[in-house]
C-alpha cells in the first residue's frame, strides 16, 4: 500500500523552533500516545463514530445506482459492473487514499481539511499560495458543513423505510420516525464523543457482523458474483450504457460517502485503531455484503426494489430493521462529531466567532461539543426530511459536497507531498494522481444531480464560506485599524516619564490582540483617569498553525519597563487559550501573578460603518451581526467574571 513518505516538513510560522512539526526536538505527542495504548477499545470506539455513515452505505448505494432515472437495467453484466465499480473506488479511494495516504498528512495528530490547510501554508515558504491555499481549505471545511446537514437526514431515512417493506401499510410512519429518532440523536450530543463512541461500539459491531452474514449467505446461492472483482466488469458497463453509464457514477459514488470523516475524526480516535478498524472489520463487512446483494440480484431482478432487506429471511426483518436504525443513527453521528471537530479549529483559527466549546472528555482535547452548532445541524436536518421525505429524494442531495471535498483533500495532499520532497514521493503521487482523475469523474457525475436537489449542499456550503471568510476578513480589518490606533511604546513611556500617573494598587491585566503597542484601553485609562495600577501585563494570545502547543513554549515575557510586562501565550488550534494558566505560566517566568490582587480589563471594540473602502457595506453589517453573537472574550478566556472590567471604542471599518 502506498505510504506518505519525507514529510519531515519545517514548522509553519515558528520553523526551526524546537517543537515544530520535523524539528529534531519535538516532543512526542501525548495525544498519540493515548491513542496508541487504547489498543481494542479505542478500536471499538472508532468502529462507533468513524466508520457509521460509510458502514450504513449498503442500506441504499446499491439500490440507487438501478433507479429508473438513471436508466440501467437489472441484467447480470449490469449487476457485475455495478459491483466491479463499488470495489474498486472501496480499494483505490478509500483503503488507497485515505487509509493508506492521506492519514498519514496528519498536523500534529489531528486531521480534516483545516488542518491540512494549515499544514500546508506553514510547509510552503511561497507566500502566494497562502492566501489561495487557506481559502480552499476553508471552502472544503464549509463543504463537510454541508455534508453534515444531509447525511443524518438520509441514512435515518433509509432505515426507517424498511418498515414499508416488512409492512407497506406503515408508510406513512417513515418520516415522523425518522424526525423522532434525530431529536433523540441530537438530544444525546452534549454527553460527548467518549459515551458515545463507547455506547455505539457494540451496536456497530453486531451490524458489522450481521451484513457480512448476509452477504455470505447471498454469495452461496450465486457465487459467479464474485467474478465482479475483475475490472473487466467495470470497462464493460461503461461500454454498454454509454452516458447512462457515466450518470449512475453519482449512484455508485454514494458506496464511499463517509470516507472523508475518517479523516476529519483522526483527532478523536488516532490513526492506527482508524486503520485497523477499516482493514480488519469494516471493509470485509462492505465487500461481503455488496456481493451478497449482487447474487440475490442475479437470482432475483425484482428484489431491487430494496435489495438490502430482501436479502434477509422474513422472520429475521423486524429485527434487522431496528438494528439498521441503531446503526444510521451510529452514521450520523460519524458525520457530527466530524462538524463539531472542524467548527472548534475554525473557531481557534480565526475563521468563526467565539462560540461556546465544551469537552466532553477530561482525557481526550479532540472530544468537543459545540451546542450552537449542534442544534443549527438539528434543525437543518430535520427541514431536510420534512421537505424531502424519502431517502431516494434525498440521494439526488447527497454527495455533491463530499466528492468536492475529496477533490480538494487530494489536489492539497499531492501539492504537500511535492514541498515535502517530489521526487522520493513521485510514486505516491502518481497514484494520488490516477485516484482525483476518478473522483473527477465522480465529480462530473454528481454535477448533473444540480436540479434534482445537489444544489442544496452546495448552497449550503457556500453560505457557511461566506460566513467564515467576512468574519476572517473583518476581524484582519478591524485588528488592522485598532493597531493603527495604538500608542507606541515609547512614546507611552516617555509620557508617563514625564507626568508620572498615580499609582493603583494591585495587578491589571491587559487583553491584547495585537503584541506591538499600547493598548487603547490602557492609553485611555491613563488620559482619562490619570492613573496606572502598580503592575501592568499586556497578554496577547497567539493562535498557532500546530494543533498544540507544548508546556515550555507556551509562554513568553518580556519587561517593557519597570512594572510593566509583556506576556504572549501561544495556543494551538485544537486548544483553548485559558488566561488562569497562561499568567501562572508567565508567573514561573518571573511575572508576579496574583490572582486576589489582579483585575481583568478588556477593550471592546464596536465597529461604526463609514466609507465605501475595504469591504463592501453588507459584509461590514454582516461581520457587525456576526461580532453581536459571539461568545464574550472574558468567557472565552476563562476570565474570572468578578474582577473583569470592560472599556469600549468605537472604530470605523
Amino acid at each position: 500500500m502506498p505510504r506518505l513518505i519525507n514529510l519531515d516538513l519545517p514548522g509553519p510560522s515558528s520553523a526551526g523552533e524546537a517543537g515544530a512539526p520535523g524539528h529534531p526536538d519535538a516532543p512526542a505527542s501525548a495525544h498519540d500516545a493515548s491513542h496508541a495504548k487504547g489498543g481494542a477499545a479505542i478500536v471499538v470506539g472508532a468502529l462507533g463514530v468513524v466508520f457509521g455513515d460509510i458502514g450504513t452505505s449498503p442500506l441504499y448505494a446499491l439500490r440507487e445506482c438501478f433507479s429508473p432515472i438513471h436508466g440501467i437495467a437489472v441484467t447480470p453484466d449490469n449487476i457485475l459492473g455495478l459491483l466491479s465499480l463499488i470495489f474498486w473506488c472501496l480499494a483505490l479511494i478509500i483503503t488507497v487514499k485515505y487509509v493508506g495516504i492521506v492519514l498519514e498528512a496528519d498536523n500534529r495528530g489531528e486531521g480534516g481539511i483545516l488542518a491540512l490547510s494549515a499544514l500546508l501554508v506553514g510547509a510552503s515558504r511561497n507566500w502566494r499560495i497562502w492566501t489561495p491555499v487557506s481559502a480552499v481549505g476553508l471552502f472544503g471545511a464549509a463543504l463537510f458543513f454541508g455534508d453534515g446537514f444531509i447525511t443524518p437526514a438520509i441514512s435515518v431515512m433509509s432505515a426507517i423505510e424498511g418498515l414499508a417493506v416488512a409492512a407497506p401499510n406503515l408508510h406513512g410512519a417513515v418520516m415522523p420516525g425518522a424526525a423522532l429518532i434525530l431529536t433523540c440523536l441530537f438530544f444525546a450530543q452534549k454527553r460527548g464523543t467518549a459515551v458515545m463512541g463507547r455506547a455505539f461500539g457494540p451496536v456497530i459491531i453486531t451490524w458489522f457482523a450481521t451484513i457480512s452474514v448476509l452477504g455470505i449467505l447471498g454469495i452461496l446461492k450465486a457465487p459467479a458474483v464474485l467474478a465482479a472483482i475483475n475490472p473487466a466488469h467495470a470497462a464493460r458497463f461503461f461500454m454498454d450504457n454509454g452516458v447512462a453509464g457515466f450518470i449512475t457514477l453519482s449512484a455508485v459514488f454514494l458506496c464511499v460517502t463517509g470516507g472523508e470523516a475518517l479523516y476529519a475524526d483522526m483527532g478523536h480516535f488516532g490513526r492506527g485503531p482508524i486503520r485497523r478498524g477499516w482493514l480488519l472489520v469494516v471493509l470485509p463487512a462492505l465487500l461481503l455484503n455488496y456481493f451478497g446483494q449482487g447474487a440475490l440480484l442475479l437470482t432475483n431482478p425484482e428484489a431491487i426494489q430494496n435489495p438490502f432487506y430482501l436479502l434477509a429471511p422474513g422472520w429475521a426483518l423486524i429485527p434487522l430493521i431496528l438494528l439498521a436504525t441503531a446503526a444510521t443513527v451510529i452514521a450520523s453521528q460519524a458525520v457530527i462529531s466530524g462538524v463539531f471537530s472542524i467548527a472548534r479549529q475554525a473557531i481557534n483559527m480565526g475563521y468563526l466567532p467565539r462560540l461556546r466549546v465544551l469537552h466532553s472528555s477530561e482525557h481526550s482535547i479532540g472530544q468537543v461539543y459545540v451546542p450552537a452548532v449542534n442544534w443549527l445541524l438539528f434543525v437543518c436536518t430535520l427541514a431536510l426530511v420534512v421537505l424531502f421525505g424519502s431517502s431516494s429524494a434525498l440521494a439526488g442531495a447527497y454527495g455533491i459536497a463530499i466528492v468536492c471535498d475529496m477533490v480538494v483533500t487530494s489536489i492539497m495532499v499531492i501539492m504537500l507531498l511535492r514541498i515535502a520532497d517530489a521526487r522520493a514521493n513521485r510514486a505516491v503521487i502518481g497514484v494520488l494522481s490516477i485516484i482525483l482523475v476518478i473522483e473527477l469523474c465522480f465529480f462530473g457525475s454528481n454535477i448533473l444531480k444540480l436540479d434534482d436537489g445537489g444544489w442544496i449542499p452546495l448552497a449550503i456550503a457556500s453560505g457557511i464560506y461566506l460566513l467564515m471568510s467576512t468574519w476572517r476578513e473583518g476581524r484582519r480589518a478591524l485588528a488592522w485599524l485598532v493597531a493603527k490606533q495604538q500608542v507606541p511604546v515609547r512614546e507611552f513611556l516617555a509620557s508617563i516619564a514625564e507626568q508620572k500617573p498615580n499609582a493603583a494598587p494591585g495587578t491589571a491585566v491587559y487583553l491584547v490582540s495585537d503584541a506591538g503597542g499600547i493598548p487603547r484601553a490602557l492609553s485611555q485609562n491613563l488620559r482619562f483617569n490619570g492613573v496606572l495600577h502598580e503592575r501592568i501585563i499586556l497578554l496577547t494570545f497567539v493562535s498557532t498553525e500546530l494543533p498544540r502547543v507544548p508546556a515550555d513554549k507556551r509562554v513568553d515575557t518580556h519587561t517593557i519597563a519597570p512594572g510593566i510586562y509583556r506576556v504572549i501565550a501561544r495556543y494551538g488550534f485544537m486548544e483553548v487559550p485559558d488566561i488562569l494558566s497562561a499568567l501562572r505560566g508567565a508567573d514561573a517566568k518571573g511575572v508576579e501573578f496574583r490572582p486576589d490582587e489582579t483585575t481583568y480589563v478588556i477593550g471592546r471594540e464596536n465597529p461604526v460603518f463609514s466609507g465605501n473602502s475595504g469591504m463592501p457595506l453588507w459584509r461590514k453589517r454582516l461581520f457587525a451581526v456576526m461580532g453581536r453573537n459571539s461568545q464574550l472574550a472574558s468567557i472565552h478566556f476563562g476570565v474570572p467574571a468578578h474582577r473583569v472590567v470592560e472599556i469600549s471604542s468605537q472604530v470605523n471599518l
